[in-house]
């Protein structure tokens, strides 16, 4: 089950990290430690629905991505800057990433899947295990902080 999940959810499970870690790098190694960990549990996995297989791979990588946060605090990193020739539309790009970074995590995970990857409150209630009333909540809430740093 894990090797269909694997073919089957690889890239959507890589973008949506991507859009959650602003870093595809570190989103490939993160779904790539989610698959190993699927490995290890692969009994797990024979009892379970496709649909639940693959709600389980986002909370693991949910919680990778929580746990790399954690320990990354502790770390001193050094941010680069965008190149001096970087064309208009990588501005844009940098603009919204930077943007959704003012987000909470949380937030800024149900909007990234919710608005660029087209999940509905009900699925990612699923995924995230709130009801689909608090998904909603939470995304109205990301809605009206980024439409403050927006105008302001």
């Amino acid at each position: 089950m894990v090797e269909k999940i694997y073919q089957k959810y690889l890239k959507e499970l890589t973008d949506w990290c991507t859009s959650m870690t602003c870093d595809r790098a570190k989103a490939e190694d993160l779904v790539q430690e989610a698959f190993l960990r699927a490995l290890d549990h692969e009994e797990l996995f024979r009892n379970m629905t496709e649909q639940q297989c693959r709600a389980w791979m986002y909370r693991t990588v949910k919680n990778l991505y929580y746990d790399r946060l954690r320990h990354e605090r502790f770390e001193i990193t050094e941010e680069e800057l965008p190149e001096r020739t970087a064309e208009p539309s990588e501005y844009e790009e940098l603009e919204q990433k930077e943007l959704l970074a003012m987000l909470p995590e949380e937030e800024r995970l149900l909007f990234a899947m919710r608005y660029m990857e087209g999940y509905n409150s009900r699925e990612l209630g699923e995924i995230f295990s709130m009801p689909p009333a608090t998904v909603r909540m939470k995304l109205a809430s990301a809605r009206k902080k980024l439409q403050k740093e927006w105008k302001g």
